[in-house]
């Protein structure tokens, strides 16, 4: 088992760093094929051998990522491409 953890501080309203958490997570679902579902300011998301969140908050946003045996190998290149992919979209504090 592997867990990832990505903070990503953001000066975004409430409303556009919703919005650029879904579009973090539309990209993560479409290249690693998973479900996600908001629950309140979290973005839950999952399929086999990966579950995580990604909450967003008042000046940042927090993914965790908790991989399972199989995908732990990838967990070095999955960070590095999601702390990427979220950097793009929410941009630097």
């Amino acid at each position: 088992m592997a867990d990832i953890s990505i903070v990503q501080e953001h000066c975004l309203t409430p409303n556009k760093a919703r919005e650029a958490a879904q579009k973090v997570a539309d990209k993560i679902a479409a290249e690693y094929g998973l479900e996600c579902a908001w629950q309140g300011d979290v973005l839950h998301f999952e399929r086999s051998g990966v579950h995580g969140s990604l909450a967003v908050e008042a000046q940042q946003v927090e993914m965790n990522i908790r991989l399972g045996f199989l995908m732990s190998a990838f967990a070095p290149a999955i960070e590095a491409k999601v702390t990427e992919k979220m950097k793009a979209v929410f941009g630097a504090a």
